[in-house]
């Protein structure tokens, strides 16, 4: 568990926030009705390993995201559950993380070395996530020892 820092960008600060999962499909249903009800609000719409965004979605874009994404998951990730989307509060979401099916890794539970997200939709600029994130351990040693 990360402590807030007050030098730590805000959106570094939400995205180490509290999460909770659509952990069945229905669950995921209602998050993008909500969403959708708010799609003009301003998201940002954020592939991580892209460029982050500068400027917030239009509401057509986020539909579009939204609903492409929904297809995505449903597609790729063949189980009666969804657990692969978290946001920050379901019931009024602000910050939603969502998993790649294909580099799960440890998303759920804890992990030394959590994977990113695939994609963030926030109503915060977001930053570079993967600049942030410092290599995993395996590798800080490999580097070590290649020049030791």
């Amino acid at each position: 568990m990360h402590d807030l820092d007050d030098s730590e960008p805000a959106y570094l600060q939400a995205f180490r926030g509290s999460f909770t999962a659509a952990l069945r499909w229905h669950q995921l249903d209602t998050l993008w009705e909500r969403v959708r009800a708010r799609s003009g609000d301003g998201w940002y719409l954020y592939a991580v390993g892209e460029e982050p965004p500068a400027k917030p979605a239009d509401a057509a874009r986020v539909e579009t995201f939204v609903t492409e994404i929904d297809k995505l998951l449903r597609k790729e990730h063949q189980e009666d559950y969804c657990g692969i989307v978290y946001a920050d509060d379901l019931q009024a979401p602000g910050f939603i993380k969502i998993y790649d099916p294909n580099n799960l890794g440890v998303s759920c539970g804890y992990s030394e070395d959590p994977p990113l997200p695939g994609w963030v939709m926030s109503r915060i600029p977001p930053i570079d996530l993967p600049a942030t994130q410092p290599p995993a351990r395996s590798r800080r040693r490999w580097w070590q020892q290649l020049f030791s």
